[in-house]
Parts: C-alpha cells; sequence; structure tokens
C-alpha cells in the first residue's frame, strides 16, 4: 500500500505563520476535502506535497515511484500548443507516440502524395497499434468531449481562460496518478459536467486531495475533511455533511472548557484579591494554581472562529428594476439574445444557469448598461444603484495597501443600525485584521482578493446585486455568510452560477439558457429543475418560456376576448402585490428568532403566496400568447 506522509509541516508567508507542526497521512482511495478561511494556506499546502524541499528534509515522505498528478488554481498551458498536444504534455512513451501520431495526421492531410510523409503516417499507425494508443487517445477525447471541449485543433491561446482550465483539467485526469492534487476543480464548469467530475472521481484509483467552495461537490466527493484553522489542520470524517455536525459539536465542546476555565479563572482571582496570606501548603498549592490557570488562560488562542460580518444598508428601491422590451443581442453571427420580453421585479432573486459560452455573463452586462442592445429596449427604474461582483476581479494596483484601496472606493458607510463605519472598521468585520490591512495587494491570496472586491462593490450601498459566479474561490465561511446576507436582502439579486448550493439557497426562480438566444423561466429551485429534466421524458415540463415576441407570432392564432383584455390588464398589479407580500413576509420571518409556531404559521402563508403567484402567472402567460 502507497502512503504519503507529512510531518511536522510549517508554513509561513513574510511574517504570517500560516500553519505549524501540521501532521498526517494519505491512502490509496482517499477523498480528502481541504477547507479553512481564504489566506489560511490551502494551496501553500498543496504546494508542499510537491516541493523538492519537503521532500529532501523528509517532512513530505513518498514511496519510491509515487505519482502525483496536480491542477493548479492557475495552471499554465504553451499558448502555441494544440489541445491534444497541451494534454499529452510529458515524456511518456505512450504520450509522445500520440502525440506524434496526430502530427503525423495532420502532415499527411495536407500532403498525401509525398512518400516520405505517407511512410511516417504508416509508420505511427503501426506503433499506436503496439502500444493501444487508439484506446488512450479515445479516453482523451472523451475527457475533452466531457468538458465540453470539443475542437481539438484549437491551440490554447484561442481558447478562453475557462476552457484552458478546462483542458488543465483534462490534462491531470488522462493519466492514473498514486495522488491526484486538484484547486478549485469546479470552477468554470456547468452542471452537466460536475456530474460528470464527480462519477469519473468516484471510479479513480488512486487518492484524490482538493480543496472546493461547491459544497455539494464536497459533499458527494469526500470521504475525509482536512479544516485548516489557528494555525492547526483538524481532520474531519466523512463529507461535508458529517463534518457540519461534528464541527458544531466541536465548537459546543470547545466554548463549554474554555467557558468552565474562565468561571474558575474569575474565581481564584476573587480569592486572590481578598489578600489570603500564603502560609499554609494548601494556600501555596491555591497560589500556584492560579498562576499556572493565568497563564494556560492568557496562552491559551481564542477557540471561536472570527465571523465574517456584512452588515451595510442598502439604499431604498422602488418598484421598478429592469424591464426589457423586445431585446436582441447579436454578435458577429451568434445569437445571445433573442426578441426578449420580461421584467425583474423588486425584490427578485433570480439565478441564471446554462451551458457555458452561452452568454449568461453577457446578460448581466445588459443589465448593468455595460452592452447595448442590437435591437429593443431596457428601461431601468430611476431608484436602481446596481452592485455588480464580475467574475473576473477588476485591476487592482498590487503596490497599493488595502486599507488605501478600500479608502478610495468609500468611507463612512452606514449600517443597519445607522452607524458610520469606517474603510478599517469594515475591513475588520470582512476579517482583514489591522496587520492584513497594511498589508499590500500583492501579498492577498487569490480568495482573499475576492472577499476584499466583494467588500468593495457592497461598500457602495447597492440595492440591486448583479453576481457573476460569486462563489468562486471564496472560501465556504465567506459564502456562507454571503448568503445569509442575501436571503435578507430586500433589493433585486441577479446572479448567474453553476454552485447548485448557493442558488439553492438564495434564488426563488431560474432564468435558464438554452441557446441561440432562448430562454425559459423555471419557477423554483435549482435541485427541482435538475430533478424535473431527469424525469423530462416520463412527466410534462413545468418550464415556462419567458414571452417573446417571437413566441408570439407561432402561439394560437385565437383573440383575447374582452374579458380575458380586462383579465390581463388585472394580472400584472396582482403579481407586483403578491410580490410585495412575499418579501414583507419574508422579511418578518427574519426577526421572528426561534419562535417555532410563529415560523410554521408564517411559512404556510408564504407556500400559499407563491402557489398563487405560480398560478397568476400561469394565467399571465397564457393570456400573452393570446394577445396581439
Amino acid at each position: 500500500m502507497k502512503i504519503l506522509s507529512v510531518t511536522n509541516l510549517s508554513q509561513e508567508v513574510g511574517s504570517r505563520q500560516l500553519f505549524q507542526q501540521v501532521s498526517f497521512k494519505i491512502k490509496p482511495k482517499d477523498r480528502i476535502g481541504l477547507i479553512g478561511l481564504n489566506g489560511v494556506g490551502k494551496t501553500t499546502l498543496l504546494n508542499a506535497l510537491v516541493d523538492e524541499h519537503w521532500y529532501k528534509q523528509q517532512v513530505v515522505q513518498r514511496p519510491q515511484h509515487y505519482q502525483i498528478n496536480y491542477l493548479h488554481q492557475k495552471p499554465t498551458l504553451k499558448s502555441a500548443d494544440l489541445v491534444l498536444a497541451a494534454i499529452l504534455d510529458g515524456d511518456e512513451p505512450l504520450y509522445v507516440t500520440v502525440r506524434e501520431y496526430e502530427q503525423a495526421v495532420n502532415a499527411y492531410e495536407q500532403q498525401p502524395t509525398d512518400m516520405q510523409v505517407q511512410k511516417h503516417f504508416f509508420d505511427l499507425q503501426e506503433a499506436m497499434d503496439r502500444i493501444d494508443g487508439w484506446e488512450f487517445q479515445s479516453q482523451v477525447e472523451t475527457i475533452l468531449t466531457k468538458l465540453q471541449i470539443t475542437d481539438f485543433t484549437k491551440t490554447i491561446q484561442e481558447l478562453s481562460g475557462g476552457q484552458q482550465r478546462r483542458v488543465a483539467l483534462a490534462q491531470v485526469l488522462v493519466s492514473p496518478a498514486d495522488l491526484l492534487i486538484l484547486d478549485e476543480p469546479t470552477n468554470h464548469l456547468d452542471e452537466a459536467a460536475i456530474t460528470w467530475l464527480i462519477n469519473y472521481l468516484a471510479n479513480y484509483p488512486g487518492a484524490i486531495l482538493f480543496v472546493t467552495h461547491d459544497r455539494y461537490f464536497l459533499n458527494q466527493v469526500a470521504n475525509r475533511i482536512f479544516e485548516i484553522d489557528h494555525q492547526q489542520l483538524t481532520e474531519y470524517k466523512g463529507n461535508y455533511e458529517a463534518y457540519v455536525q461534528q464541527k458544531a459539536h466541536h465548537e459546543e465542546i470547545l466554548a463549554a472548557t474554555a467557558q468552565h476555565q474562565h468561571n474558575l479563572y474569575r474565581h481564584e482571582l476573587k480569592w486572590m484579591q481578598a489578600g489570603v496570606q500564603a502560609r499554609g501548603t494548601k494556600q501555596a498549592a491555591r497560589i500556584a494554581r492560579f498562576q499556572q490557570l493565568s497563564q494556560t488562560i492568557t496562552a491559551q488562542p481564542t477557540t471561536v472562529t472570527p465571523q465574517l460580518q456584512i452588515d451595510i444598508k442598502q439604499q431604498r428601491l422602488g418598484k421598478e428594476v429592469f424591464q426589457l422590451d423586445q431585446a436582441q443581442l447579436q454578435l458577429g453571427s451568434q445569437t445571445l439574445v433573442a426578441n426578449l420580453s420580461m421584467r425583474i421585479n423588486a425584490g427578485e432573486h433570480l439565478g441564471i444557469i446554462g451551458p457555458n459560452g452561452i452568454g449568461k455573463t453577457t446578460f448581466l452586462n445588459i443589465l448593468a448598461q455595460t452592452q447595448k442592445l442590437t435591437r429593443g429596449q431596457i428601461m431601468v427604474g430611476q431608484t436602481v444603484h446596481v452592485g455588480y461582483y464580475q467574475q473576473q476581479i477588476p485591476q487592482m494596483d498590487p503596490q497599493q495597501r488595502v486599507i488605501n484601496y478600500l479608502s478610495s472606493i468609500g468611507q463612512n458607510v452606514e449600517n443597519e443600525a445607522g452607524e458610520h463605519l469606517s474603510a478599517s472598521q469594515l475591513l475588520e468585520r470582512f476579517l482583514f485584521p489591522p496587520q492584513a490591512q497594511s498589508a499590500f495587494i500583492r501579498e492577498l491570496s487569490g480568495g482573499e482578493k475576492r472577499r476584499l472586491y466583494l467588500l468593495a462593490v457592497l461598500i457602495k450601498q447597492p440595492n440591486v446585486l448583479l453576481l457573476d459566479e460569486p462563489t468562486n474561490n471564496l472560501d465556504i465561511q465567506t459564502m456562507t455568510v454571503l448568503e445569509d446576507y442575501l436571503q435578507n436582502f430586500t433589493g433585486t439579486v441577479v446572479a448567474v452560477s453553476h454552485d447548485r448550493y448557493f442558488l439553492d439557497k438564495i434564488t426563488d426562480d431560474l432564468l435558464v439558457f438554452q441557446g441561440h438566444g432562448q430562454m425559459q423561466r423555471f419557477w423554483g429551485t435549482y435541485t427541482d429543475y435538475l430533478q424535473q429534466q431527469s424525469q423530462l421524458k416520463s412527466t410534462p415540463t413545468k418550464v415556462k418560456s419567458v414571452p417573446t415576441r417571437s413566441d408570439q407570432s407561432h402561439a394560437s392564432s385565437s383573440k383575447l376576448t374582452y374579458a380575458e383584455h380586462l383579465e390581463l390588464q388585472k394580472i400584472e398589479p396582482q403579481l407586483n402585490q403578491l410580490e410585495q407580500q412575499k418579501t414583507q413576509l419574508q422579511q418578518q420571518m427574519a426577526t421572528e428568532g426561534n419562535d417555532y409556531q410563529l415560523l410554521l404559521k408564517d411559512q404556510q402563508q408564504l407556500d400559499q403566496i407563491k402557489q398563487q403567484l405560480d398560478q397568476l402567472e400561469d394565467r399571465w402567460l397564457e393570456l400573452s400568447e393570446k394577445e396581439d
């Protein structure tokens, strides 16, 4: 059995200690999820496992011929390589043969009458037969296709950043390894690719150590959880759900122990301050006990992990937010939006899903008014104040200090209690202590930069949030707090994400991008949608098309009656009223704490309102399709 061992590993960056005296073992078939706050050293720990320095020092001990395949968070590929050549970048005979065969195929297609080219091509065909290269080539192409890379003739530099990362993922998957290290493997993957990857890893022959923000993926794949916290590594057995249960129990024990020690300390302090003379062995022993307890409590680090706080007051939002009328967007030969007419209401939390490269980010740009429509129009409410959290962080000056960066964006922001918070106070609440605030931006980890960017978006006090893959590279604790904030956010949220866990928690309904500018509306959670899709052949669909003029042209030729016309005019105000009732009820539920009876009563009322909304929406769609 091949086992990788780590013994007393310590790492620091500059003056900051990341972790110390960390020890663990990785056995075959282990599926280890590594979690912790951004900046605690997760990627640094992964790097240490392939660092020759630690191998030579025997801090990291690997068996002979122990193979490690590593997907870096920012992989580097040769820009001039074709896709297949990049996958097969290595000196293994199998890689070399398949790579040379692909080159020979290209040469033969260009010069089929050249005798030397022909001979080289046929020689490599025979070599492929000898080493069973056909099956390996088929496996490589299958993996690429499942990761939605279908054009193998492109060079790496012709691919988008997301496509390049998927090629890098394929590169580490194609050959078996004793240990597969994956740093954020689900970034830039849609739901279909994530599901395929989960199934692929279930049958992977070696051990897997991975960092991910995707809690559904973590729950499905992991059988051990490593958490870095307070410079220590703690192991939890099982998946993410098991970790949450064990962590809660662990925190309760720590809190109870700490409280007991502090109570004892206060009692002993009172006795010492009473001026009791230490004349006997009993008193002397008690003084020694007090001194030891005092030292223990003084040296003891806090057992409660600091919690990120999002407490920023939002600006008032009126009834009008976004309305699209016959919107169309054509970029080159690609139609991204086709005759779309829809509205996004105040208080609505809309999730946007669909395959990569289909126009989801472009749709957010339209809402943010940074992308103009080819035809049609978009109307934005006068009170709308947009905060746009983009997938690619806008350029930050690496030589600028964290506190100066945030101060240049905003200061003295008001919180929900009406208090004014300085840039330093806001940074403190976003887990940037004074030492980190004075650090240069270049010293931050990728996740810390994203957390700083999130604060920079929220500090402007938006009442409409556009979020493009907000969970990428954020730690789980930050995401959990962000989700709680969004659940109580009374403004409008439009979020593009492949993270099922995130969308299930923060959205009310979905806009499903299907390609060629077509979109459909789904009233329910992401999980509901996926379950429905899996049963699509046997059950009627609940997906409702967003009403557009192009849809209406194919609708029934029957016209609205006068009564139906009046009914249609009344439905929209009713929908607005029910949406307001739903929002008010959700806000009320957020303030009721643990009063189970009240929450149960409100939940029943909320379910009724949602049912009424669904019925009215169905009727509105039906009548809209008949309207001229």
